[in-house]
């Protein structure tokens, strides 16, 4: 019985780490997907001169959802941050 329980609670972070990896790699494509369909559905709709002259891109990249979503939280944290004083 001792054996079982050695097994057991001596091999758990072998699935514990990478389930929690796994579940941050997801969390973080959902987030880039939401900044994403979150472009693509306001930013047209609030500047539509601006998109069909060019100016603002009316679909965005993962690498620019990346950067918007780290520029956003830097941001929010900043001003998180400030308003706790």
């Amino acid at each position: 019985m001792q054996w079982r329980a050695w097994r057991f609670w001596g091999f758990w972070p072998v699935a514990f780490f990478p389930g929690c990896l796994a579940l941050g790699v997801a969390l973080f494509v959902v987030v880039l997907l939401l900044v994403k369909v979150l472009w693509a559905w306001t930013v047209p709709d609030l500047f539509p001169r601006a998109v069909e002259e060019g100016y603002i891109a009316a679909r965005i990249g993962w690498l620019t959802a990346l950067k918007l979503a780290l520029f956003l939280a830097v941001l929010f944290g900043a001003a998180g941050a400030r308003h706790r004083g």
